[in-house]
């Protein structure tokens, strides 16, 4: 059996809701992972890069980026991610 794993909520939310992880896919061949880039510098740079090894990996990529890096994600945006893409990664570079 594995330890628990501890996700940090990156947000400054006083008291963060407490979320059960989801299961991993299982495999990455015809899934369609969402690529979304929180608009600061250079995060478009990874994400680049991180497609090109998904799409390697048999994965459809759908690109999003949100209008500023210091609002959350609008509803419409998250509601189009979900039902467009098995999962998503959101990218952060300083």
């Amino acid at each position: 059996m594995s330890e628990p794993r501890i996700l940090l909520d990156p947000t400054g939310e006083l008291a963060p809701a407490r979320r059960e992880a989801q299961p991993r896919l299982p495999g990455l061949q015809g899934r369609t992972i969402g690529l979304l880039d929180i608009s600061k510098p250079r995060g478009d740079v990874f994400l680049d890069r991180l497609a090109q090894r998904l799409e390697a990996s048999g994965a459809a990529v759908e690109r999003y980026r949100k209008p500023t890096f210091t609002r959350v994600a609008p509803d419409d945006l998250r509601r189009e991610i979900a039902t467009r893409c098995d999962a998503v990664i959101e990218a952060l570079a300083d």
